[in-house]
């Protein structure tokens, strides 16, 4: 069969996010607006892809991460900075109250209400983040968005071993950066809580003796101490990790959601300049063609082949479909 592809991934896609307005049918024929949604386990990359695909493509990006929604703590929550954003526009990300619970409830209505001011301006909205039961409760449990939006689902994965190496490493580069110093910023030696707001996060409990016993110790034990924490950051990092892909193995097996797994893991084999080859060609390049098959079906773009499902399985045996065209792709820069 001859295969046409008529966009490549360097180009600037004009998606029909708003069907109706892009072709003139009557409402009750009205097609759903389009949504899509990064996820994986916190590490993959998620926020890199979800920049990417917006800087192709017109669209803004909506945070589903529950740290990251929070003010402050940039470097713990792990939040993209301005220069990584690269002018794409970002929403729900350093907004809330560092003192308050943000529930899946909050987040499924203000999701909601960002992606219905991004249809409306006729861009993309791309949900990207590792808050799971965020996604679930916006995408299951929200009458009005299953009405009203089709979904497409990229997940980032990377195999297990390598990703803890790398969230490991993480950890060191965060803490060189100043995690310590801002964490102590906001200790309270008076307040044992950390089941509420942004003291939840990764790295805020796990310092808590570290600040209570640092100034009547020893500098040795002072030190020990500290490494004592970070190594339990890496391995709460690890373990959430886990927890995430084990979520969105459940959430696949329950709703079949149309969801494209995109493996990074020789990414993270790699440096430098042949890490970024590689995350064009294994990564950015296929999402962009699966991206571009959901927003131009074959009703308005001849030049497009439907896709065939094809199965590969996860470390966990799990068979997840993904678009002939993408995986022919990915498999041919290998």
């Amino acid at each position: 069969m001859n295969m046409r592809f008529s966009v490549s991934v360097q180009k600037q896609i004009q998606p029909l996010v708003n069907l109706q307005r892009a072709i003139n049918i009557e409402p009750f024929f009205r097609r759903k607006d389009k949504v899509v949604f990064v996820v994986g386990p916190t590490g993959t990359g998620k926020s890199r892809l979800a920049i990417d695909l917006a800087t192709r493509i017109p669209a803004e990006v909506i945070n589903c991460d529950k740290m990251q929604v929070y003010k402050g703590l940039d470097i713990v929550t792990n939040k993209v900075t301005e220069e990584e954003c690269r002018g794409v526009p970002h929403h729900l990300i350093g907004i809330v109250d560092p003192n308050s619970n943000f529930t899946s409830d909050d987040f499924r209505h203000q999701a909601s209400d960002s992606v219905k001011s991004i249809v409306a301006r006729d861009r993309l909205p791309i949900i990207a983040g590792g808050s799971n039961s965020f996604i679930e409760a916006l995408v299951n449990d929200d009458h009005e968005f299953r009405l009203r939006y089709e979904c497409c689902f990229l997940w980032v994965d990377v195999s297990l071993p390598v990703l803890h190496s790398f969230v490991s490493e993480r950890v060191d580069r965060m803490v060189k950066a100043g995690l310590v110093n801002e964490v102590k910023k906001v200790f309270d030696p008076n307040n044992t809580n950390y089941s509420q707001g942004i003291r939840r996060a990764i790295g805020v409990p796990e310092l808590d003796q570290y600040f209570r016993k640092e100034g009547i110790v020893d500098t040795k034990t002072r030190a020990k101490l500290l490494d004592l924490a970070i190594e339990k950051i890496k391995e709460n990092n690890c373990i959430l990790s886990c927890r995430q892909l084990q979520k969105i193995h459940r959430l696949y097996n329950r709703w079949s959601w149309n969801m494209h797994r995109i493996d990074a893991t020789e990414v993270f084999l790699k440096n430098g300049k042949e890490a970024e080859e590689v995350w064009e060609k294994q990564v950015a390049g296929p999402s962009t063609m699966i991206l571009e098959q959901f927003l131009y079906d074959e009703d308005h773009m001849a030049t497009i082949v439907p896709s065939e499902r094809v199965a590969v399985r996860t470390g966990s045996g799990m068979p997840i479909p993904i678009p002939a065209m993408a995986a022919t792709a990915a498999a041919a820069t290998r």
